[in-house]
């Protein structure tokens, strides 16, 4: 049978590549974006098969327009993919408060927002898959991209633990974490903050290197979206799947650091525990928190 997928940003970039697949594969999608015209040659090449709803992610009326006409045209949603966003880089103390809450509102809350509004559809069929679109920049940090870390950070502990809330319901949660590709996240999706002195060689370098077109990313969207498409098909689901051997290097050096840092200061970390208390791992609370 046909799955109903629900794609947000579904105009351009991995929410195009992922659109035109799905298509392709057979299944129906609600393609939801600001500009639904940019979506008019995928919908005469498809009419039973796409349904275009405008939606701006920020707003939580359209939000509901477009899962309830989803619903009303499809009768369902089985996979809710969360794509919409943009980046932004800058000092942190030089985005003016405007950006800040347009990355957090856009990159953080709207998938919090859709995700709220197609998970009472998923409990009551008892099944659905969910993939929040975040980055490998939702599990590494980089100088001058602090707000959109900030976001994405946040989604992927969003998806971290709405998986294991909603799993006896039937439902799958995975993070999908890319590292760098060919789209326009680095080009006309990407803004900046004004620039501050003092940040030559962290901010203003990396912004530089977004500018000059040395920036090749090596992940290609077409083949992410296979990916995701061979995913919704798996069993099971990941809590989180890497993209892009850029991502899974980032990833491994990282988790490198952070086990050498855990252990340099695991002395500290112990001495702060309770003279009283019974390690975390073998206590009764300790096991029950982590189920």
């Amino acid at each position: 049978m046909s799955k109903v997928w629900f794609v947000t940003g579904s105009a351009r970039g991995l929410g195009r590549s992922l659109t035109e697949a799905v298509l392709a594969a057979g299944d129906k999608v609600a393609a939801a974006a600001r500009n639904t015209q940019q979506l008019q040659s995928l919908l005469k090449q498809y009419p039973d098969q796409l349904l275009t709803v405008a939606l701006d992610v920020n707003n939580q009326q359209q939000i509901n327009e477009a899962v309830t006409a989803t619903i009303a045209r499809f009768g369902r949603i089985d996979v809710l993919v969360n794509n919409a966003g943009f980046g932004i880089i800058g000092a942190a103390e030089a985005f003016t408060e405007e950006q800040v809450r347009s990355q957090l509102e856009t990159n953080l809350y709207a998938p919090i927002a859709i995700t709220r509004a197609v998970l009472p559809y998923m409990r009551e069929q008892r099944s659905g898959r969910i993939l929040q679109i975040s980055s490998i920049g939702g599990r590494v940090g980089f100088a001058a991209l602090s707000i959109y870390h900030a976001a994405k950070f946040g989604l992927s502990g969003f998806a971290e633990s709405l998986a294991k809330e909603v799993a006896p319901l039937g439902i799958f949660v995975t993070s999908i974490e890319p590292g760098g590709f060919r789209t326009d996240w680095a080009g006309a999706s990407m803004t900046y903050a004004q620039q501050v002195e003092g940040y030559e060689t962290t901010v203003d370098a990396r912004k530089a290197f977004m500018e000059s077109g040395k920036f090749v990313p090596v992940g290609d969207p077409e083949k992410a979206a296979k990916a995701m498409i061979e995913l919704v098909k798996a069993p099971q689901q990941p809590l989180h799947l890497v993209l892009g051997s850029e991502a899974i290097g980032i990833l491994k050096q990282n988790n490198t650091n952070r086990d050498a840092e855990i252990a340099q200061w695991e002395k500290v970390s112990l001495s702060t525990d309770h003279s009283e208390a019974e390690p975390f791992l073998t206590s009764v609370e300790g096991r029950q928190y982590l189920k």
